[in-house]
């Protein structure tokens, strides 16, 4: 177990650099726009969706109705059910755990956990899937607690702390890159992204990306095997 413990820990190191100061920068625009600190522990400890709740802030903040959050909701984390799709068989024989697996599965728990850890036993392996998404979960729940309570002790300009959000998505993608010597699938992630951002627009290019993506990717899976 504690072996389990150290490796889930050792690899979420990176996570826990950039969740930190991502949720710490959420506690503060939560707390700039008059929010208290208990409603930013609730949403990360029940949301627990980093883009989707920055976002969540200019919907309080704007009125939103409730079609309109949740459609927004829908289209910010569409990305999540390709992500779903791809771990149903890394997922299978998790038991009790799975619950909680399919709700912790961030951008960066995926990116962590998307290899299926062939080289650990099984048990070993589904201890390691709920360390990874648990302690990627209380860095979140730290560093958004941490900001609220800094906000509500220190005033500041909060203008372009979100910009966190952006640095963490290029810090996950670099480690990516750099782990493994295979960069074909995150090419094809970068060209279809910007291609998509051409040809829709900033509005609307998330869910014809992700289509797309996942169809090539598909692809190369099948061409690979």
């Amino acid at each position: 177990m504690k072996q389990s413990i150290r490796r889930a820990f050792l690899d979420t190191v990176p996570v826990l650099t950039g969740y930190v100061v991502l949720g710490f920068g959420f506690g503060i625009i939560m707390k700039a726009n008059g929010f208290g600190i208990l409603l930013t522990l609730a949403m990360s400890i029940f949301i627990y969706a980093g883009s989707m709740q920055y976002v969540a802030v200019g919907l309080f903040t704007g009125g939103a109705s409730l079609v309109t959050a949740a459609l927004t909701t829908l289209m910010v984390n569409a990305r999540h059910l390709f992500y779903g799709i791809s771990m149903l068989e890394h997922y299978k024989g998790t038991g009790r755990r799975k619950p909680y697996l399919i709700f912790a599965l961030t951008d960066e728990t995926y990116s962590l956990v998307c290899d299926g850890k062939p080289e650990l036993p099984a048990e070993e392996r589904n201890r390691y899937y709920l360390l990874v998404s648990l302690f990627d979960h209380v860095y979140w729940i730290a560093g958004s607690a941490a900001g609220a309570v800094v906000g509500t002790l220190v005033k500041f300009d909060s203008e372009g702390i979100d910009f966190a959000l952006t640095a963490l998505f290029v810090t996950v993608f670099l480690e990516q890159w750099l782990s493994t010597k295979k960069h074909l699938p995150a090419l094809i992630g970068v060209v279809v992204s910007v291609l998509c951002l051409v040809v829709f627009g900033s509005e609307s290019f998330l869910i014809p990306a992700m289509l797309l993506i996942t169809l090539l990717l598909c692809l190369y899976r099948e061409e690979k095997q």
